[in-house]
């Protein structure tokens, strides 16, 4: 789906996405990545959701979000309980959600300046 809407160009925003990846201005990501308003981080070291552990995670506490949501693929997933008491230790909101969902809202949260980060997990990078 292509979202066209509004936006502040200082600031990363989600431009289309399908269940193989997401656009980011000019940039198609199929893979794994964490996107914040300031910041893409393509090159995410996680193989897809059962992948995700406390060292991947290394690469998104820089970011100081205050809500994460995890787009998990065609469906909600929600992650293991380790992962949940990572994000809850560091007062941080976990939002498990469709991939479509966390794009839509990652957009609206991002221009409300709120400190999110979207991470996503394309259809090819979620094991079923």
């Amino acid at each position: 789906m292509k979202l066209n809407e509004d936006a502040n160009p200082g600031i990363n925003l989600i431009r289309a996405y399908s269940a193989e990846g997401v656009s980011v201005g000019a940039q198609r990501l199929t893979r794994p990545c964490l996107i914040a308003p300031q910041a893409v981080i393509a090159d995410w070291a996680v193989a897809d959701l059962d992948g995700l552990d406390a060292e991947s995670l290394e690469r998104l506490w820089p970011l100081a979000p205050q809500v994460v949501l995890l787009g998990t693929g065609a469906r909600q997933r929600f992650p293991p309980a380790a992962i949940r008491e990572a994000f809850a230790r560091r007062r941080i909101a976990l939002e498990p959600m469709d991939l479509g969902a966390a794009c839509r809202t990652y957009n609206v949260l991002a221009q409300e300046d709120r400190q999110v980060v979207a991470a996503l997990f394309p259809d090819t990078a979620v094991t079923r």
